[in-house]
């Protein structure tokens, strides 16, 4: 069995309203509670984190299982958005990936259902919706166009 190790290092300056630092891989960057949840805003924080390594996954998946497939993609973005739920507690309630595909102009009818069914089978693949799976509902709402 094969495992992958990944590691970061954190430091943090004062309390709850304090600031601090992470480094991983090829990011680096300060850290706060950010000024949605009363914190002062500095740098990132773990919902921005979470949001920003689901749709990170989502997207480079997506483009993946499109380039398995052979269509003809021209362009593809990606929006996504999460939702906090503050009730009872802080909790990650929701991730809603919008994500849009442009098919060149000699794409088929069969190209772009394949296309809507792709962006729905990334979801499945992430390993991040994997690991979110029965805790934050984790939704995609597609737009696929030809150019």
């Amino acid at each position: 069995m094969t495992h992958h190790h990944f590691h970061l290092d954190a430091t943090w300056n004062g309390g709850r309203l304090g600031e601090g630092s992470i480094s991983t891989g090829n990011l680096n960057t300060k850290i706060s509670i950010p000024t949605e949840l009363g914190g002062p805003g500095i740098g990132s924080n773990p919902e921005d984190m979470l949001l920003g390594a689901a749709a990170t996954c989502y997207l480079i998946t997506l483009a993946a299982v499109l380039d398995n497939r052979k269509l003809p993609v021209q362009r593809l973005t990606l929006t996504t958005q999460g939702i906090v739920n503050a009730e009872g507690g802080m909790r990650f309630e929701k991730i809603i990936h919008r994500p849009q595909i442009v098919l060149s102009s000699d794409a088929t009818e069969e190209n772009i259902e394949t296309a809507h069914k792709a962006t729905n089978r990334a979801e499945k693949g992430c390993m991040i919706s994997k690991a979110l799976h029965g805790n934050v509902e984790v939704t995609v709402e597609a737009v696929v166009t030809v150019e």
